[in-house]
């Protein structure tokens, strides 16, 4: 954020300062019962160090204003009263502010939308399972906290009798702008080109939970997304759903900070390494349900 008062404005218009209670499901259907209950909190308070190193405009107000995606569950999903942002990465990030002596506010928005509203000064980080590759890194500073990977969902029975070798001819769900839209079914579209087979057909949406419930439905006979996405549809959707396969091509997930904003994105760095290192953020994946995904150390990628 360039001034306090642009900043000012971005909350105002309806960030979400982060608290956590339950949830919704993948496909906004509520389920009180089983979300976790509990906020995570640094182990050992504010660090005076990294909180000096954030820039006066950002901490003026005492809040980051932070971009996500909200339909990404368990790793940033709205609560049962469709405002409050929270997951796994709502959390981390939430412990990051508060290891830089600050709360995270939250401005929902699109996922094609949220690395543009930081370049623009709308936010001033962003948090939304963001995969760490080179065309991201052009545009931005990630700084690297956990590790996903990919996996398949589909209805349970696969009654599509689908290959995720040979999905050529069958029509795939997946959420605009991630790792498996833009990278991974391009690959496959072109392996399906080389053996003369038929095209996959894409259905791109604009919503992870949109993408899962048109799986569910049976609308489209598959999804790819990152598997603790996967695993949590499958969960919260009690039998109608089931994976299709390992999680396969691990990557690293980055916060996003200005590329202008260096002395933030060490900030951010040093409060990540901090949280690894007294196992915050083991903590906050043991409460979201994840098993694997923790990175030793945290790096400013570039």
């Amino acid at each position: 954020m360039t001034t306090g008062s642009l900043r000012r404005r971005a909350v105002a218009a309806g960030a979400l300062v982060l608290t956590g209670a339950l949830a919704l499901s993948a496909c906004g259907e509520k389920d009180d019962s089983t979300e976790p209950k509990t906020s995570v909190t640094p182990k050992t308070g504010a660090d005076q160090a990294l909180a000096a190193k954030v820039p006066a405009d950002v901490k003026s107000d005492g809040t980051l204003a932070v971009g996500t995606d909200a339909t990404y569950a368990p790793m940033e999903f709205l609560d049962s009263d469709n405002k409050t942002v929270i997951g796994f990465d709502a959390d981390v990030i939430g412990a990051v502010a508060a290891k830089l002596g600050l709360k995270a506010a939250f401005t929902p928005a699109p996922f094609d939308s949220v690395i543009p509203g930081v370049q623009s000064g709308k936010t001033e980080a962003a948090i939304s399972s963001f995969t760490i590759n080179p065309d991201r890194m052009k545009q931005v500073n990630m700084v690297s906290y956990f590790q996903g990977s990919t996996q398949w969902l589909v209805k349970t029975g696969n009654p599509a009798k689908i290959d995720i070798n040979a999905a050529c001819g069958k029509k795939v769900a997946v959420q605009k702008a991630t790792t498996q839209a833009d990278e991974d079914v391009p690959k496959r579209q072109d392996a399906c080109k080389k053996a003369s087979g038929p095209a996959i057909s894409v259905d791109p949406y604009q919503g992870q939970d949109q993408a899962t419930t048109a799986v569910a439905s049976g609308k489209d006979d598959a999804m790819l997304a990152d598997g603790p996405v996967i695993q949590y549809a499958v969960k919260k959707l009690n039998g109608q759903l089931e994976t299709l396969g390992e999680p396969y091509d691990p990557f690293d997930y980055g916060i996003v900070v200005k590329k202008e904003q260096a002395q933030l994105a060490e900030a951010v760095q040093g409060a990540v390494q901090a949280l690894i290192a007294d196992g915050t953020i083991k903590g906050i994946a043991d409460k979201w349900g994840l098993k694997t995904g923790m990175l030793a150390t945290s790096k400013i990628n570039p």
